[in-house]
């Protein structure tokens, strides 16, 4: 097992340490063995990423849905490009078989962003003419989306919980 740095927040595009000064040891399931420790939010830290968040959707939700689904279509690429070095450290994380992880965890989370990259630029809302009236629905970005993962796919439900608020516009923490 490789020995791998205390793993800091990832906020505001950047790696930052925690406020809350505390952090927790991550262990291979498998052996018990420490994978290394991570840093842990405490409330001062997810206000900074609520308000970092709330930056980004102002220029993110601003920006039309081609150019995010280009973005998104290079955050499949760059998964698949790394898909065996994410794998294995899904492996370490989960204890499930290297096969799982590689055909199934990486690449299916690709997949999912690189659908949600392809439908990003054709959201849109409907016009329904009724004769004298009509009704019509818009399609907009929200605001700030929160994820919560679990311990078995923890790549793959990042994925399908981030690309579908990220395609229309939303901001996103996870």
């Amino acid at each position: 097992m490789r020995n791998l740095p205390e793993q800091q927040l990832y906020t505001d595009g950047g790696y930052r340490d925690a406020r809350s000064g505390q952090s927790f040891e991550t262990l291979n399931p498998a052996t018990g063995e420490v994978i290394c420790a991570v840093q842990q939010a405490g409330a001062e830290d997810v206000e900074a990423a609520v308000a970092a968040a709330q930056e980004g959707f102002a220029v993110w939700s601003a920006m039309n849905g081609a150019e995010r689904g280009r973005i998104l279509g290079e955050a499949a690429r760059i998964l698949r490009a790394r898909n065996r070095e994410l794998a294995e450290l899904e492996v370490l994380d989960t204890g499930k078989p290297i096969q799982e992880a590689e055909v199934v965890d990486i690449i299916s989370g690709a997949d999912c962003i690189e659908f949600f990259a392809g439908v990003a630029g054709s959201l849109h809302g409907e016009h329904h003419d009724f004769g004298g009236d009509f009704a019509y629905t818009r399609r907009e970005p929200l605001g700030i989306c929160a994820g919560i993962g679990a311990w078995n796919y923890p790549m793959q439900i990042a994925c399908w919980k981030s690309a579908p608020a990220l395609a229309c516009g939303n901001a996103m923490i996870f």
